[in-house]
């Protein structure tokens, strides 16, 4: 594909994914129907998403229209960093996102002392600290190795297999290690996930009604997409062997999921979820009808009105 038409496809996908996720953002914070932890936690994913797509994207923007296409050690140093940072972060609120789900099917009447403001926040605080200390712990290392053999990284980030391709020095140990450490850091949000999910099928089963049943998969059905998507990509990048992994299947992973990801989700649960799509629509009949005021008129104009007559 020409330049300019990968230029416009990206940068169409960049302004929808940025709009998408402050509209739901926005939504969240106006609408007082969507005043509850769910959505709280659904517009820390939406902030995520807009933090992680700005990290990759303006700079793949301005390769592509440049002939000189570089970035700074320093600069890709501080784009590893964001990406692991992020990336992580949204591994462990994903898994805690299925948590409140849990909570909320499984333990309805115990849901508001559960699932707090604090006990939100928390999560939040929680989710950003683990995906730093992944960011903290791998981007120093990366880094650290000499790297005589090429400058071209053939990629259109500064990820961490086609940074350690350019290393003159045996890698073999540390790639093991980080493969050993993300694997890790993906098992405490999966085993949330496999365990939240788990009970939520119990309880679905034992349910009678058929309206129950039907509204606690609405509840969850947008998650589990969500879920699917970054969690396989994710597997793919930071789990399968070096064997599996060849450079241009490895930029159409990560494009997947640190360009369409972050598009794909505020119009899943949008589309998918009757309160998101209720709000938006209040939203938008505001904005397409505004209240019009009507004038009062002047004491002395309505007097000599009254008197005309």
């Amino acid at each position: 594909m020409p330049p300019g038409l990968i230029f416009m496809v990206v940068f169409s996908i960049f302004v929808v994914a940025v709009v998408a996720n402050v509209v739901m953002v926005l939504l969240i914070r106006v609408d007082p129907r969507l005043n509850t932890p769910m959505y709280f936690l659904l517009s820390q994913l939406s902030i995520l998403d807009t933090v992680y797509i700005c990290v990759t994207v303006p700079k793949l923007l301005q390769d592509l229209l440049s002939e000189q296409r570089t970035i700074s050690f320093l600069g890709c140093a501080l784009q590893i960093f964001l990406y692991l940072t992020l990336m992580g972060a949204e591994f462990f609120l994903l898994g805690l996102m299925a948590y409140d789900r849990y909570v909320a099917v499984c333990s309805p009447l115990r849901y508001p002392a559960l699932m707090n403001r604090r006990v939100c926040l928390c999560m939040v605080l929680g989710s950003w600290l683990g995906g730093s200390l992944d960011g903290f712990m791998l981007t120093p290392v990366t880094m650290s190795f000499p790297y005589c053999a090429s400058r071209e990284i053939n990629h259109f980030f500064c990820e961490i297999p086609a940074v350690l391709r350019l290393s003159c020095t045996d890698t073999s140990l540390y790639e093991a290690l980080m493969y050993a450490c993300c694997i890790l850091m993906l098992l405490a949000p999966v085993s949330i996930i496999a365990t939240s999910y788990a009970r939520i099928l119990l309880t679905v089963h034992r349910m009678t009604s058929a309206e129950g049943r039907r509204r606690a998969w609405a509840t969850c059905s947008s998650h589990v997409l969500v879920v699917s998507i970054f969690y396989g990509a994710a597997f793919y990048t930071n789990v399968l062997p070096q064997s599996y992994h060849t450079p241009e299947r490895d930029k159409l992973v990560s494009a997947f999921y640190t360009i369409l990801t972050p598009m794909l989700n505020p119009l899943i649960y949008s589309l998918r979820n009757r309160d998101v799509a209720a709000a938006l629509r209040r939203a938008l009949g505001r904005c397409a009808s505004p209240q019009r005021v009507r004038a009062r008129p002047h004491p002395g104009e309505a007097r000599r009105g009254t008197a005309a007559r």
